[in-house]
């Protein structure tokens, strides 16, 4: 290595001496400066916060272990993504002197090909949020890491490319949550491996997969999937009902994520969402929002109504059970949604003439109606309405505001609007 590549590698304590240096930190936010003895690799020592962010720094190398032990004693949490570690034994030096570490984050470093040795797994144990997103790391490594990680949470293993996954003799009891998002994976029978490797998982994110169904009987996802109460399956590859009501076999179950799935392509949002939801009873979020009582019941109803006249071959078991909660349902009433019209007879001096308005226009267009109707002069009208019904006891009312829509007026045929000249005040100042 010539000297100009030694100069490129970037260690971890020269990045925290860097970033942290009393010169260049603003005091005052939660940054201690202690005094530090002479050859420390800044001129005060710093009391970093418990939460480290040193993504994108260029990191290759751990430096002086010492002096990570000396920085790092109280940190909690450790970004280093975007970096270019790409040896296990320099991440194990920087991990293993920050005792207390229970978050870390190696997204976007070089991991692919590069095995992690069981001997030197152990300094992860304190971890309890891993995040390994897009570093292709084999899944030999993401099980020699989880079987050294007793406390482990949470599994981040993002866009590493997986269309297999690889058992372990080991299962990782303490796992909650498993974020597997784009990746390739495909077949069920790679899902439910997930079951036997995690036994406590309670989430599960699929998302941007092209998982194609789910093929278990009810037997065997409540033995692999106890726990599970979140699954995501935004824009799988799911395409049968069948999939969907295979869902409630998850003893569990409460949240759904099914965005994007080509069975829902040729419906409506709110038929997709009502469709949904009549079939998952148990769920009480369904793609981010909660299901209400009364939600639930109307979807129920419109899934029967919307299979009502399906041959009895066809309907489904779902159907028949809600029939039976709520029994045959009339069809509901067509609604005519085009817009209402009425004709009025229009009085403007001696001319009368009938008209036909659309009354969810405003004052104001029925105005330019009129005035190209009826030659109108351009100075301005006023519009009376003059209900035939009631006009010895109303007399003529003003449709003053131009905004206001005419329905409003309760206008109905055989009304008569008379249309008077805009009379201009001739009070002027030397009048008063």
């Amino acid at each position: 290595m010539d000297s100009s590549d030694e100069e490129e590698v970037r260690t971890f304590v020269q990045v925290i001496s860097e970033k942290y240096n009393p010169e260049n930190f603003p005091y005052g936010q939660g940054v201690v400066v202690l005094p530090g003895p002479p050859g420390s690799p800044v001129k005060d020592r710093l009391f970093l916060p418990s939460a480290l962010v040193l993504n994108d720094c260029g990191i290759s190398k751990a430096g002086d272990r010492s002096n990570i032990a000396a920085f790092c004693g109280h940190v909690l949490e450790l970004d280093l993504s975007h970096n270019q570690l790409s040896d296990w034994g320099e991440i194990g030096t920087i991990v293993s002197n920050v005792p207390r570490l229970n978050f870390l984050n190696l997204s976007m470093n070089p991991l692919s090909g590069v095995q992690l040795q069981p001997s030197m797994a152990d300094v992860f144990s304190r971890v309890r949020r891993l995040v390994l997103i897009n570093t292709q790391i084999s899944w030999d490594t993401v099980h020699t890491l989880t079987q050294h990680t007793p406390q482990l949470k949470e599994l981040f293993l993002c866009l590493n490319g997986y269309d297999t996954v690889s058992e372990s003799q080991a299962s990782c009891p303490s796992l909650n949550l498993l974020q597997i998002t784009d990746n390739r994976l495909q077949d069920w029978a790679e899902v439910r491996k997930f079951g036997r490797l995690y036994p406590s998982l309670s989430t599960l994110v699929l998302a941007k997969n092209s998982v194609n169904s789910v093929e278990d009987t009810k037997e065997t996802l409540e033995r692999l999937f106890p726990n599970l109460r979140s699954i995501n399956l935004n824009n799988s590859g799911l395409s049968k009902w069948e999939d969907i009501k295979r869902l409630n076999f998850f003893p569990k179950l409460e949240e759904v994520k099914a965005r994007g799935i080509p069975l829902l392509q040729p419906y409506s949002s709110q038929e997709r969402r009502s469709l949904l939801l009549a079939q998952l009873p148990s769920v009480m979020f369904l793609n981010g929002s909660a299901v209400s009582d009364g939600e639930r019941e109307d979807a129920e109803r419109f899934f029967i109504r919307y299979y009502q006249d399906c041959p009895e071959q066809e309907l489904s078991e779902r159907y028949h059970v809600l029939v039976s909660k709520y029994g045959q349902l009339a069809p509901l009433a067509e609604v005519d949604l085009t817009p209402r019209s009425t004709v009025v007879d229009v009085r403007w001096g001696d001319q009368v003439q009938p008209v036909s308005l659309r009354l969810e226009q405003t004052v104001g267009d029925l105005k330019k109606q009129l005035r190209a109707l009826l030659q109108l002069p351009t100075n301005g009208v006023r519009l009376f309405h003059i209900d035939r019904e009631m006009c010895s006891v109303l007399g003529p009312e003003e449709l003053k505001c131009g905004f206001r829509a005419l329905h409003s007026y309760r206008i109905r045929d055989g009304d008569e609007i008379l249309v008077v000249p805009r009379v201009k005040n001739r009070c002027s100042s030397s009048d008063l």
